[in-house]
């Protein structure tokens, strides 16, 4: 099958919706599919203002659309809000294709954190742009529901995975990181360094220990000065972040707006307990033994300190990029294959 997929987040960027992209991505090349992904880097673009790191792209509608249309797909997915996928929506609608669509951030907490403004109108504007989509693909129940709770009840679960050659508790630890534990346990929170991420609630608590931070963001440089005796290690990426989690004694996962919080299984699959607040994300993946979620996040991080490595590495491992693919493929809504697309260019 061949597989369009539009989409606003894409390398260099660094997020889980990049690297759940990425990574059904080559799962479904390995399978034989055939994807063509319309990204931001293919187009003029501009810093988005309050977040640098995303680029947002001049995407003309004919420009998108020629691109779909040579490749001529048996499926088109659009997996964000922003311009590219916007100009994907105009092309489809325009010519009668269907499409599916992917809530992955909570943009509406997101922008409400940054800018103040009511995230009921951002809904406003999330509701219109999912309407016509024949399918909603979500990566959790409570994100089905909070769909369904603003009019979009098309909804199929299309869940995470971990790269398990990557992650697991084979990984030798962090020597460096490691060694820190001789000041107590090591808390360890991997993930963008931005406010809606809410870091700064991880490093206000008090549960003894060494609390480590992986990753980068436009809040890294205000937290790391705020807060001296906190370890900011920057992003790290494949064996290197694996054995960042190996090394960890409890994974602090702080944010209450992430949908799913791809994070947390590699940390599991890493034999890691978690820590979080019980909010939608952690309240889906995170089961009795392998975390534990409280409005308190320094009981969360003492009770989950508790917890067996060997249970949190059996539940993380259960999550596989092939499943999620499977998810994906049976979302999809293939449109005639005969259809010659490149007259609708």
């Amino acid at each position: 099958m061949r597989i369009a997929i539009a989409t606003d987040a894409w390398s260099p960027q660094v997020n889980g919706v990049v690297r759940t992209l990425q990574s059904v991505r080559a799962e479904l090349e390995r399978q034989g599919h055939e994807v063509l992904i319309v990204s931001p880097d293919l187009f003029y673009s501009m810093p988005c203002p309050t977040y640098p790191e995303i680029r947002l792209a001049f995407a003309r509608t004919a420009s998108v659309g020629k691109m779909l249309a040579d490749f001529h797909p048996h499926a088109i997915h659009l997996a964000t809000e922003g311009p590219v996928c916007l100009a994907a929506r105009r092309w489809c609608l325009a010519h009668g294709f269907p499409f599916t669509t992917a809530y992955h951030t909570q943009f509406p907490d997101y922008i409400s954190a940054r800018t103040g403004i009511d995230p009921a109108w951002i809904w406003r504007y999330i509701a219109w742009f999912h309407w016509p989509a024949q399918a909603i693909l979500a990566s959790t129940p409570s994100i089905a529901a909070t769909l369904n709770a603003h009019g979009l009840e098309r909804t199929r679960h299309w869940g995470r995975g971990v790269d398990l050659s990557t992650f697991g508790t084979g990984v030798a630890p962090d020597p460096a990181i490691r060694a820190l534990a001789a000041d107590g346990p090591v808390q360890l929170y991997v993930g963008r360094v931005a406010v809606e991420k809410n870091i700064e609630a991880f490093l206000e608590t008090s549960q003894p220990g060494v609390k480590v931070i992986v990753g980068d963001g436009p809040a890294r440089a205000a937290l790391q000065a705020k807060y001296p005796e906190a370890h900011f290690l920057g992003p790290r990426f494949g064996r290197e972040l694996a054995a960042a989690y190996a090394a960890a004694d409890v994974f602090v996962f702080p944010s209450k707006t992430d949908t799913f919080g791809l994070v947390m299984i590699e940390a599991l699959a890493s034999g890691v307990p978690v820590a979080a607040y019980p909010v939608t994300g952690p309240v889906d993946v995170l089961r009795t033994g392998v975390g534990v979620m409280d409005i308190d996040l320094n009981r969360a991080i003492a009770g989950a300190l508790r917890l067996d490595r060997a249970t949190c590495a059996a539940y993380g491992g259960g999550f596989t990029w092939e499943e999620s693919a499977r998810q994906f493929l049976e979302a999809l809504v293939p449109f005639g294959i005969d259809q010659d697309l490149r007259n609708a260019a």
